[in-house]
């Protein structure tokens, strides 16, 4: 269990820092953040105002201001990519922490909107190479293909020569984006959805490693470790790397679809891809991070919300003589979450980026809501993002 007695104890009150984590808050976006989260600590009021909310833009009610103020200009950068450019140069210049832009709007399987988040995907692309402050770009495989057409090959069906077209105009769109990327010495975060689509996305995405990853990792692939396959994945992944030399990159993260994945498998009737619990994931995690940075010629993104495996990884860099800028070695955390981890991390010279959603309100409230379902899913997060805010608030005698 070298994963778990490597957490060096003396240093385990890093993220208590509450005058660093906040220090680019002013008081009145601390008031808002302490309010939201109290608000989503009630899990009732969350799925009840996740109902009114979806009802009311249904509608048309009147509400995008009011969401615009609250939830989302906590949570989300912005309309456009320029409407993120303040927020991106104040975490930058004044936090020394990185933005990843995530273009948050759940994509429509329409041939014009794969397109678009094509091209979207490229502009920026090119910020990424004109702004240090944004080292990667992401997308998500739904963005370029129809979820069912993934889902279709995942479970080996025979496609129709409509599908065949259908997806070689999908794996066109991942080249483009890929060969902008290498020419433009941007890495790739490319997300990882739900399991029963995924395979396709996987087996699309080591094809691109093989080619794009040949000098170093350009494109990289995203592990969700409450699936309890995922490490055996990667080992696997690994040997074909070794076997075909080319290098590995990954995004590791715990998982975004959990709830969903259960009430699935249970539904159809087979076992469940999820681990058992939160702790089997926890561990599962940890053990992914330590195998890759046991590796030198793998690159490891580390999304992570959780204190004990930003400790591990710490201690691993430390075991293995990464320095702490490293760019095989980054911790991301989203916008609005986690700023006791990102900017205290920052503050010792190590990679951070926030991933920072944006779009259009309406378009990205699936987004917003999730966020909001995930902190009453995950026990303890929201309080201790109150417990901190409540210390700054007291530091700063609001």
């Amino acid at each position: 269990m070298l994963y778990l007695f490597l957490l060096n104890r003396c240093s385990m009150n890093l993220f208590d820092n509450t005058e660093v984590a906040f220090a680019l808050k002013t008081d009145s976006q601390l008031e808002r953040a302490y309010f939201l989260f109290k608000m989503i600590q009630n899990e009732p009021m969350v799925k009840i105002g996740s109902a009114v909310t979806n009802f009311a833009l249904k509608v048309h009610l009147p509400v995008e201001g009011l969401i615009r103020s609250t939830v989302f200009d906590h949570f989300c950068g912005g309309v456009t990519e320029e409407d993120c450019l303040p927020i991106i140069d104040n975490m930058y210049n004044n936090g020394n922490v990185h933005s990843v832009l995530d273009y948050s709007v759940e994509g429509k399987d329409q041939e014009v909107s794969f397109d678009g988040a094509l091209e979207k995907i490229l502009k920026i692309v090119n910020f990424c190479e004109e702004k240090q402050s944004i080292p990667y770009a992401v997308f998500k495989p739904s963005g370029f293909g129809r979820f069912a057409l993934y889902q279709k090959i995942s479970e080996g069906a025979t496609l129709s020569s409509e599908e065949k077209a259908e997806w070689n105009r999908v794996e066109e769109r991942y080249h483009k984006v890929c060969k902008a990327a290498l020419e433009k010495d941007v890495p790739l975060l490319i997300d990882a959805e739900e399991s029963w689509m995924q395979k396709a996305a996987d087996e699309l995405i080591e094809d691109l490693m093989e080619i794009y990853n040949k000098e170093k990792a350009i494109v990289f692939n995203t592990l969700q470790m409450y699936r309890h396959d995922r490490l055996e994945y990667l080992k696997k992944l690994h040997a074909k790397a070794k076997q075909k030399d080319f290098y590995i990159g990954l995004k590791v993260v715990r998982g975004a679809y959990m709830e969903k994945e259960r009430e699935r498998a249970e539904d159809k009737g087979y076992s469940s891809p999820i681990c058992k619990d939160k702790e089997t994931t926890d561990i599962n995690y940890n053990k992914a991070i330590a195998y890759m940075m046991e590796h030198p010629k793998m690159a490891l993104f580390a999304g992570t919300h959780n204190e004990e495996s930003s400790y591990l990884l710490i201690d691993l860099a430390k075991k293995y003589n990464i320095k702490n800028n490293d760019m095989r070695m980054w911790f991301g955390q989203l916008f609005g979450m986690s700023d006791h981890i990102s900017y205290n991390l920052a503050n010792q010279g190590y990679n951070v980026a926030k991933y920072l959603p944006f779009g259009p309100v309406r378009d990205v409230m699936p987004y917003l809501i999730r966020r909001a379902e995930e902190n009453t899913s995950v026990a303890g997060q929201t309080s201790r993002e109150l417990n901190l805010l409540k210390t700054e608030r007291k530091r700063r005698k609001l």
